[in-house]
Parts: C-alpha cells; structure tokens; sequence
C-alpha cells in the first residue's frame, strides 16, 4: 500500500513540521552562504515561514513606515501576516491583504485568523497573487510566494506602489538565486532600488524608482 500512497505537496510536508513544533523555536537550517556564515544565529519556526527575526523586522518596520495598505503573496500559515497586524494594531489604523493559493493551507490559515484577535487588521484570500484585484495605493509589499513568480509579482503591483513604498521579496540569499537574480534584474532595468540583507535565506527590501520623492 505503501507503494501507492499520495505523495505530499511540499507546503503540506512543512505544515505538518509546524504542528510538531508546537510553537517551539528551532535554529535556522537553511545552508550557510558567503553573505551569512552562521545561519543558526538565527530562529525559525519551520522551514517556510520567515525566520523569526524577520518576522520581527516585518513589525517593526510596519510601526515605522506607518502603511495603510499592506500586501502580502504567500500567506502560508498566516504567521507572518499576523507579525504584519501586529504593527498595523499598535499604529491603530491600515490592513494587511494576504493572498495563498494552495487551498488545504488557505484553510488552516483562514481557521488561525479566525481565531486571532488582529482579525480587524487582516484579510486573506484563496486566490493567485498573479490574479488578485487591490484597489488602492500599496505601501508595503512582501512578496512571499513560489519563488518563480516573484518578479512577475513585484511586475504587477509596482504601479500600485506608494512612491515611497516598501517592496520586500523573502528568500533572496545567494544560494536561493531565483529570487536574488529577479530583484537584481528588476534594478538593472531602472524600476527599483535594491539592498539585499544578509540573512540566513535572504531578503531584498527595494523601493520604486519611478516617481521617488
């Protein structure tokens, strides 16, 4: 029987290590690259979610660029969205599109923000981030989802964007080039602007060129 068993999506294999951790911190396990020697410096608390400490930045830099509209691809869990909320709550205003488009994952982030009390803050859609509609004026964009679609993502909200928004695109370390040579791409053609951070998987914050105030 063995033999014929489904084999499990990706996402569903990491929602599984989610259940087992229970909420426990785990050091980062993504392989050491020249820009960040010692990955297990820092947390996470499973292979797909943001390692913890850019959870932690994600607030902290909603609290310091004061969004009104976030827009997050790739909600997984919905733990980074909540992260996202948190610092909507604490600046008392702005919400937090989120978009996932696995179904069974969708569910089981649907049923965490039912359960959350930043639910005000957040919105979460079953949908491709390639497909879904947002109306108005973007501050923040993370980009978050399957790592092929990412440039195509920043492509298709960065005339939504603020011009002095925030576009992060998560899992951008040397190793994980896709997403790196996308962003690097998107900065030689003149559209953004691009700081890569050294973290254990990488993460690019840019901004537009268009416009800049």
């Amino acid at each position: 029987m063995g033999l014929f068993k489904k084999k499990l999506k990706q996402e569903h294999k990491v929602m599984l290590q989610h259940d087992r951790a229970a909420g426990a911190l785990l050091p980062e396990y993504h392989r050491a690259t020249p820009e960040c020697p010692q990955p297990e410096r820092w947390s996470m608390i499973d292979s797909m979610t943001a390692e913890v400490e850019v959870l932690e930045f994600l607030a902290t830099l909603v609290t310091t660029i004061k969004p009104e509209l976030v827009v997050e691809t790739g909600s997984f869990l919905g733990v980074s969205t909540e992260w996202i909320a948190r610092g909507l709550a604490r600046n008392g205003f702005g919400r937090v599109i989120s978009c996932e488009y696995d179904h069974v994952v969708y569910e089981r982030a649907k049923a965490r923000f039912e359960a959350s009390e930043l639910r005000p803050w957040m919105e979460l859609r079953n949908e491709s981030s390639l497909e879904m509609k947002v109306d108005g004026t973007i501050d923040l964009l993370f980009s978050d989802s399957d790592t092929p679609i990412r440039e195509a993502e920043v492509r298709r909200f960065l005339p939504q964007m603020k011009p002095t928004g925030i576009i992060l695109m998560h899992d951008a370390s040397s190793h994980l080039k896709v997403v790196r040579d996308a962003a690097l791409k998107l900065e030689a053609e003149g559209l953004i602007s691009v700081v890569l951070l050294p973290t254990p998987r990488g993460l690019v914050i840019a901004q537009p060129r268009a416009n800049r105030v």
